[in-house]
């Protein structure tokens, strides 16, 4: 029991990636076009996976409004990827939960399945060369600090 609850607080926060590997790229339907992964090279990514019944993206949202207003002029980008198959709820959520950040859809789970997601809100912190360096299950207020360090690293890291 307690090798369980120690494993689930080790994914808690951004883990350095046990293996770095390139991020696996991809062509979703966007707000305003189709995203694709490759289009950000030569940027920080957070690349978060969300779904409208996830309590912790609720949360999320806002921090990450502010992190992509405080770091976008720096090279920094955050592309949110829904999951619900039904776009209708990811429109209400995001009523709610406006963004300023770039929106993606995967109604039938193509992307989260090639980044073997493992829980919800799902987010993978990727260079500037598009390494994955870093990744989080879930959002924990008590751990934005953490999350802002690592972005602020690899904004300072070299291409």
């Amino acid at each position: 029991m307690k090798y369980i609850k120690i494993t689930t607080v080790f994914f808690l926060f951004f883990t350095s990636a046990v293996n770095a590997q390139q991020a696996p790229d991809f062509t979703l339907a966007g707000i305003e076009g189709t995203i694709t992964l490759s289009q950000f090279k030569g940027k920080v990514v957070l690349l978060d996976f969300w779904a409208s019944w996830c309590r912790p993206c609720r949360q999320s949202f806002p921090w990450m409004n502010a992190m992509q207003a405080k770091y976008g002029a720096q090279g920094f980008e955050i592309i949110a990827i829904n999951v619900d198959k039904d776009r209708v709820l990811a429109d209400e959520f995001l009523k709610k939960l406006p963004s300023n950040f770039t929106l993606a859809f995967d109604p039938k789970g193509t992307v989260a399945a090639m980044y073997r997601l493992k829980g919800m809100p799902y987010a993978f912190l990727i260079d500037k060369r598009g390494i994955i360096r870093k990744q989080h299950i879930g959002f924990h207020k008590r751990k934005v600090h953490l999350y802002e360090a690592s972005i602020k690293k690899l904004l300072r890291d070299k291409p």
